[in-house]
């Protein structure tokens, strides 16, 4: 068992925070050219968000499995956690099975630089949304 005891908190702290990242003006621009839609598969708990970057403003919808995805992602939700607080590289997870990619994994690495800010917000995200018990020190 993970840190997260059910797949609907964590989904909802997650997506939560992805739709803040959407509302910072600097990180929504660099991802909504990227006009990427990727799929976040998490196991320990189960869930999935689906993110789309393609049109005019970036959607993020919770367990969305039918939607097509240019890029899918797979790994537990512990690792997504850590990755967040910049604890975890894409790439040695990649490597180490830690994290699957389907799709053109270039696009997602592209994107490191655009996300790295967020490194910093996600602690403060969790702790301005009741999420304290899971900021990592």
């Amino acid at each position: 068992m993970g840190l997260f005891e059910s797949g609907e908190e964590f989904g909802k702290m997650l997506s939560g925070f992805f739709n803040m990242l959407a509302k910072d003006e600097n990180i929504a621009k660099k991802l909504l050219a990227s006009k990427l839609t990727i799929r976040f598969k998490y196991h320990d708990p189960d869930v999935c968000i689906y993110i789309d970057c393609s049109g005019d403003e970036i959607k993020v919808k919770v367990n969305d499995y039918d939607s097509p995805a240019e890029v899918e992602m797979e790994m537990s939700a512990d690792i997504a956690h850590k990755f967040w607080f910049g604890k975890v590289n894409l790439m040695m997870a990649l490597t180490r099975g830690q994290m699957k990619a389907k799709g053109p994994v270039p696009k997602i690495l592209k994107l490191l630089p655009v996300i790295k800010p967020a490194y910093s917000l996600y602690p403060k995200y969790l702790k301005e949304n009741g999420y304290e018990k899971y900021i990592i020190y």
